[in-house]
């Protein structure tokens, strides 16, 4: 028996951006058609109008429902989520229509993978001034993917991955002030249960997980601070004790050298996303983990200055499709 191909569901984004760019590119990439099988969700009358933009000539599927794609012609399949209004807009406005029609796109695409539908969600970039216009509450990925999936947002992280790299962030976008005071052994504990299920849905049955430190050199011992010896250690022994191999607390500016770890979990926003963007600047992903699916975006904005001229890269969503098609093939 033939095993199907891992079906990834792309949501366009940003209709004036270049999400709709990005995303058709990416799901016309060869390397990307040979691994596995993307359904655009999005409207036909902007994938159209962005093809033209970038002299790309399509044969398009389009469907009603996921059980009526078409996967044996090579045509490009595009689930509707019809929003007319979002194919008039201009290349780079700013507007609410475009902000509900991204976040239909997203949120039609997770009940698609809620359904067992699709393995797993690419989300091409959002625009977050248009979606505040719409009046609709969006503070990032993560949080939005947990309201969709019915997850406590307490629960949800963000891990970048890239190259062979992965990084969970126990905290992300807050003053750096209000992030150590989030730090609590609980939520400690949390970012290292949901780092543990992440890598078992990607297919690694015993993920192996260092955990970093807070401070300079993980507190050396206290002389530097006392929360690894009071809320760091004492998470990564709680976990431990529950089946996790997890390691640590280790000084985050030499972690990331360490062999033989699957994952690596970081307290502070910078301390990953510094060098995510210093080692693959064009082609870091941003996974939500935490929710019952897979669901990951790319690591760059909307990029309205560029919108409709063709140009944009798709280098990260190439990357994000391929990581997520490679990870769920390990793991069906």
């Amino acid at each position: 028996m033939v095993q199907r191909k891992v079906r990834i569901a792309i949501a366009t984004g940003d209709p004036a951006g270049i999400g709709p760019e990005i995303s058709l590119k990416a799901a016309l990439h060869p390397p990307v058609r040979a691994v596995c099988d993307p359904i655009l969700i999005s409207d036909p009358g902007v994938i159209e109008r962005h093809a033209r933009a970038c002299g790309v000539t399509l044969d398009l599927h389009v469907i009603s429902r996921i059980a009526d794609t078409d996967f044996s012609s090579g045509r490009l399949n595009l689930l509707d989520c019809n929003q007319p209004d979002a194919a008039n807009l201009d290349f780079g406005a700013t507007h609410p229509v475009s902000g509900r029609a991204s976040i239909a796109f997203a949120g039609t695409a997770v009940k698609a993978a809620l359904a067992g539908e699709v393995d797993a969600v690419v989300a091409a970039p959002q625009n977050e001034t248009s979606i505040a216009q719409a009046g609709i509450t969006f503070d990032g990925h993560p949080s939005f993917v947990a309201r969709q999936t019915g997850t406590d947002e307490n629960d949800v992280f963000m891990m970048l991955c890239f190259g062979g790299m992965k990084v969970a962030h126990a905290t992300l976008h807050q003053s750096v002030r209000q992030a150590i005071a989030s730090i609590t052994r609980e939520r400690v504990m949390r970012v290292i249960a949901a780092t543990d299920r992440a890598m078992k849905l990607m297919g690694v049955a015993a993920p192996k997980i260092a955990v970093s430190g807070l401070n300079p050199h993980a507190g050396e011992g206290g002389l530097f601070g006392s929360e690894e010896i009071e809320i760091i250690r004492p998470a990564i022994e709680a976990a431990a004790a529950q089946g996790i191999a997890a390691l640590g607390p280790f000084g985050a500016d030499t972690m990331l050298h360490m062999k033989g770890i699957d994952a690596f979990i970081v307290m502070l926003h910078d301390q990953g996303h510094v060098p995510a963007k210093l080692m693959a600047p064009n082609a870091t992903i941003a996974l939500t983990i935490g929710t019952p699916i897979l669901f990951s975006s790319v690591a760059h904005g909307s990029a309205h200055d560029i919108a409709g001229k063709g140009i944009a890269s798709a280098n990260a969503m190439i990357e994000a499709v391929l990581h997520l098609a490679g990870s769920k093939r390990a793991a069906i």
